[in-house]
């Protein structure tokens, strides 16, 4: 299955541009949020902004971008399953088949020193990781990747194959789910110690 759309987000920058441009060179049409479209963009590289696809502005300081069914109804909707191609079709949904999802920097913030609980929370992604579980839910469909050092290999895949074989799409999305498991994991700790931080 030829990759057509993709999505690409990412906090740390570290070879989406390479990335993106390889995509683009094999017909990818790439949609982009804020920092990451800013990146690809200025290397020359055609990328659709979120609310441009979506038809909805980024809102409340950002917190709500990629939540929207024009994004998780590409990704989640299984293309075998003909209602949901019809519900795709009526509500012009167009799949997603790549998602490049690496989440805010919440550990990095919570190690500054003097980091207020409200620069924490900001840090906490929340479309991110819906964009990751979906994804790796639905792996059969979609391709995930969270770390950067993935995307070599990737573009080595679909130099030569077109696609990824099914082994690896499992092992990107238990990556995935490992991915959004550590980082609520940190999320949890953290809270934990305010709470014990209340209690003094």
């Amino acid at each position: 299955m030829a990759i057509k759309r993709a999505v690409l987000s990412v906090s740390d920058k570290t070879g989406i541009v390479e990335l993106a441009k390889f995509l683009n060179s094999i017909g990818v049409e790439i949609i982009s949020t804020g920092g990451t479209m800013k990146a690809i963009r200025d290397a020359g590289v055609p990328v659709t902004y979120v609310s441009d696809y979506t038809g909805f502005p980024e809102m409340m300081d950002g917190r709500v971008k990629t939540l929207n069914p024009k994004i998780h109804g590409g990704i989640l909707a299984i293309r075998s399953n003909p209602d949901h191609v019809r519900d795709m079709e009526k509500n012009g949904i167009k799949p997603i088949d790549l998602v490049v999802v690496n989440l805010y920097p919440f550990r990095e913030t919570i190690a500054k020193p003097n980091v207020t609980e409200q620069e924490a929370i900001e840090n906490i992604d929340i479309g991110g990781p819906c964009m990751v579980r979906a994804a790796a839910k639905n792996f059969r469909d979609v391709i995930v990747i969270t770390n950067p050092s993935r995307y070599s290999s990737l573009i080595a895949m679909l130099s030569q194959y077109g696609d990824a074989d099914m082994r690896t799409r499992k092992t990107l999305a238990k990556e995935a789910f490992a991915h959004t498991s550590s980082y609520d994991a940190a999320i949890t700790a953290y809270l934990e110690k305010q709470l014990e931080k209340d209690k003094k």
